[in-house]
């Protein structure tokens, strides 16, 4: 696939700050109350430090292009379609409003291996955010870069089945489902110009899903949240999550929470018992 040994070890740095406008707008999305004192939950580290690549610098899907210069932190891997494969998040404090924030990124691995749907590549980036100089969240995040699909392969993922996802054994359960509205919304508090998030001929004709694709940290926000009211806000040491398949807008998405022996164990299904995504978390 190509030779990319001189990516690791590459690395970025962003600043932002997290300001009021930005604070209410994340709290609006979600539907949920001003905190006081002016921590913010645990998850608004995803809309900081965003890529603010120029249009003209942008490739077909949204994503920044990518190539060999110097100047493309992310290697050039030729497989097209990128997906946000999961995340091991380190909580070391809360972020405050009005903080100023500092990103440094570094690619730490990238890899490569054959799987069922034909080649792939993983990049694992770790992010270390600052907020006032004191790193706030560290985290290894999982890029993976897939194969373009085959104009007419299978929409993914299925249609639902006859199953009902059950909640039984779980000790938290949140249903809702997340529409176009908030998919944009998201969109636009990251800065994510991915087009399987809001533009639904170029998800289902060129990338062969089902419809709009939720994004994998919003998934991932609704379960902090959900651990938020279990255990309150800004409690977690550690959060982990792995997608497992695509979650479409406009449908019943199940978040579900649970008491293990190490800590806790949470997920989401949709409503036929597919699972999308798996997570733990810790005190």
């Amino acid at each position: 696939m190509g030779d990319f040994a001189a990516w690791i070890g590459r690395e970025s740095r962003a600043s932002d700050q997290l300001g009021e406008a930005l604070a209410a707008r994340w709290l609006a999305t979600f539907d949920l109350a001003r905190p006081d004192p002016r921590l913010m939950p645990q998850g608004i580290h995803f809309c900081l430090c965003t890529p603010e690549v120029p249009g003209a610098l942008l490739g077909e899907d949204g994503h920044p292009r990518r190539d060999d210069s110097p100047q493309s932190f992310l290697p050039p891997v030729p497989l097209p379609r990128r997906m946000w494969a999961g995340s091991t998040i380190h909580f070391l404090a809360p972020i405050a409003v009005g903080a100023a924030i500092e990103r440094v990124s570094r690619v730490a691995a990238i890899r490569e291996k054959e799987g069922s749907s034909g080649r792939l590549a993983f990049v694992d980036v770790e992010h270390t955010t600052f907020a006032n100089g004191t790193a706030v969240v560290r985290e290894t995040q999982t890029l993976v870069y897939r194969e373009a699909a085959a104009p007419d392969a299978p929409l993914s993922p299925p249609p639902p089945g006859e199953g009902r996802f059950d909640p039984e054994g779980w000790d938290a359960h949140r249903c809702l489902v997340p529409d176009a509205r908030l998919l944009f919304r998201y969109s636009a508090l990251t800065f994510n110009t991915h087009r399987i998030h809001y533009d639904a001929p170029y998800a289902q004709g060129v990338e062969r899903y089902r419809g709009l694709v939720v994004h994998g940290p919003l998934t991932a926000s609704l379960l902090l949240q959900l651990a938020a009211r279990v255990v309150g806000d800004n409690r977690l040491r550690s959060f982990a999550f792995r997608g497992l398949s695509p979650a479409i807008a406009g449908e019943v998405l199940h978040l579900v929470m649970r008491r293990g022996e190490e800590g806790y164990e949470l997920a989401a299904f949709a409503e036929d018992g597919r699972q999308i995504t798996a997570a733990s978390a810790a005190l």
